[in-house]
């Protein structure tokens, strides 16, 4: 190999690896710039700064030697002194680039393999960052290719200008693949890792299977009918939530089509998956009611506060509603995004009987009032002690079998009580060491504070230390497999606060105040009133 090798043929070279690896014809240059620069090196020395440069329109090959014009050299092999610099160029400055041209020479067979393994890896480089390029773009499309080979259940995918991994977790339970099937997969997650861009591909995924609707259902794919949500079981059940921005078409008519023929083409590609086509609705009680498909619901009882729906059916329809292993009532809930519980008649007939005797005893035992007007205050839907100590007092009044003076007697009767238990409380609170400062933290109150104390919280510093999930509690979401089955079970972790009617936001709120009153973060600036300038 020799600088003077034949001109046209060195371009010719860097067109034909372009066009093979699908990569710039400049990428291509500069690899050999460097390699032809690193064996120059082999002969000049290793620590001398040489630069290859080639035409890219004549193919004539240049080598140069840079040096630093300096006032005192410290290293010759990169450096010049000031005095040397301007026999070259008399116009020369400390800080200036001197570049002197070398004359060419016969490559030897050590430093022509150098040369050769750094073109290389710059084009293997290159090409690798072409197919990330390329594919990370792609995330969330449906991919066709071959399966290339398969590896302890994993399946890898030639793609045409890659390859791409299906972990054994991510395909359809009971499938297999063998070497040459064709695959339909979701990529969900392109990595740039050091051995190359890794495509991951999953044909488990929920989008998996509106991708292949958006594809049987030319609706879909104009914009006229969206998917809102999917939930899946994979190989077993899914669930997909539709609605139609086209008041003249049915969402779920066009999904199923001509006599179910849409979707029984993403049917077959799931292996026989059952799929539930469901109309979403913005309203979250109706929503639900169809995602429970085919179960028919007789009433909803929606909690926003905590995020938890309660359904009741009838007794017939219960282990509808449930569906086998709760899979009816799990994909409803994944669908919807909302924790379901599912009941009978009889037995939401049998809770709120109880829930019932539980508050009209707590009035007769907090108020000291009889059977009769505990029952009256619960059944006008009084909740708690506070609610009948803060109710305006005329709606007290406004009960039938309550007069003015009466209504005015239970309500004082209501604040005396908490009063009482607020000083109950602060002395045993006091009696767990938890300072008086933790009250000034906004929205700590003083029944938290003695769930604090029990727990070793007693400073701004220690609530300033917790993590929400500590005070909030937190769902975590195991999948099993067995008898060839996957099944979701999630499992709650109650936190320090359970009960005491706070939301997620309201905690980490809490936490935020602490750590500002403790100095540890500094406050958000407060936007400027109307009118004021910043």
């Amino acid at each position: 190999m020799a600088v003077s090798a034949n001109r046209l043929e060195l371009l010719q070279i860097a067109d034909a690896v372009a066009r093979e690896k699908l990569i710039e014809r400049e990428i291509v240059i500069a690899a050999m710039e460097d390699s032809y620069a690193k064996a120059a090196r082999s002969r000049y020395g290793a620590e001398t700064d040489i630069h290859a440069e080639i035409n890219p329109k004549t193919g004539e090959l240049r080598l140069s030697r840079h040096m630093l014009v300096v006032d005192l050299v410290e290293d010759s092999a990169k450096q010049i002194s000031i005095e040397d610099a301007r026999i070259k160029n008399p116009a020369a400055q400390v800080g200036d680039v001197i570049s002197e041209q070398l004359p060419p020479f016969e490559f030897g067979r050590i430093a022509a393999q150098s040369a050769k393994q750094v073109i290389v890896q710059k084009v293997r480089d290159a090409e690798r960052e072409r197919q990330y390029e390329d594919y990370k773009g792609r995330i969330g499309e449906v991919i066709n290719g071959v399966v290339k080979r398969v590896e302890y259940g994993n399946v890898i995918v030639d793609l045409g200008r890659g390859e791409a991994i299906a972990r054994r977790d991510e395909l359809i339970p009971r499938e297999t693949f063998k070497p040459g099937d064709r695959i339909r997969a979701y990529i969900f997650d392109v990595r740039r890792e050091q051995r190359g861009p890794q495509i991951f591909l999953s044909r488990t995924h929920p989008q998996f299977t509106a991708k292949l609707f958006a594809q049987e259902v030319p609706e879909i794919y104009d914009g006229i009918i969206e998917i809102k949500a999917v939930a899946r079981d994979p190989g077993s059940r899914a669930k997909i939530a539709v609605i139609s921005n086209d008041s003249s078409i049915d969402p779920v008519g066009a999904c199923v089509g001509m006599r179910g023929s849409r979707v029984q083409a993403v049917v077959g590609e799931l292996q026989g998956e059952r799929i539930d086509i469901i109309p979403w609705s913005q309203d979250v009680a109706t929503f639900i009611v169809n995602a429970l498909q085919p179960a028919e619901v007789a009433k909803v009882v929606l909690d926003e506060d905590a995020e938890r729906i309660d359904v009741v059916v009838p007794d017939d329809q219960l282990s509808l509603a449930i569906g086998r292993r709760g899979q009816n009532v799990r994909l409803a809930s994944q669908l919807t995004g909302w924790n379901i519980d599912i009941l009978t008649e009889a037995e939401e007939s049998e809770r709120r009987h109880k829930e019932f005797v539980e508050r009209s005893t707590l009035f007769m035992t907090a108020l000291n009032v009889d059977e009769t007007v505990g029952q009256l205050l619960a059944s006008e839907g009084f909740r708690t002690v506070e609610d009948v100590a803060y109710v305006e007092l005329n709606e007290l009044s406004s009960i039938d079998g309550l007069d003015g003076d009466t209504a005015g007697e239970i309500q004082r009767r209501a604040q005396d009580y908490l009063a009482a238990l607020e000083a109950e409380r602060d002395a045993r609170r006091k009696e767990l060491g938890v300072e008086d400062e933790l009250r000034e933290v906004p929205g700590v109150t003083t029944a938290m504070m003695v769930k604090f104390g029990e727990d070793g919280i007693k400073t701004i510093e220690d609530l300033a230390g917790c993590a929400t999930d500590e005070l909030a509690g937190w769902s975590e979401r195991k999948v099993t497999e067995k008898g060839g089955e996957r099944h979701s079970e999630v499992t709650r972790h109650p936190g320090l606060l359970d009960g005491m009617d706070l939301s997620r936001d309201e905690i980490e709120a809490i936490i935020m105040a602490a750590r500002i009153k403790a100095g540890w973060i500094e406050a958000p600036a407060e936007a400027p009133a109307e009118g004021e300038t910043a």
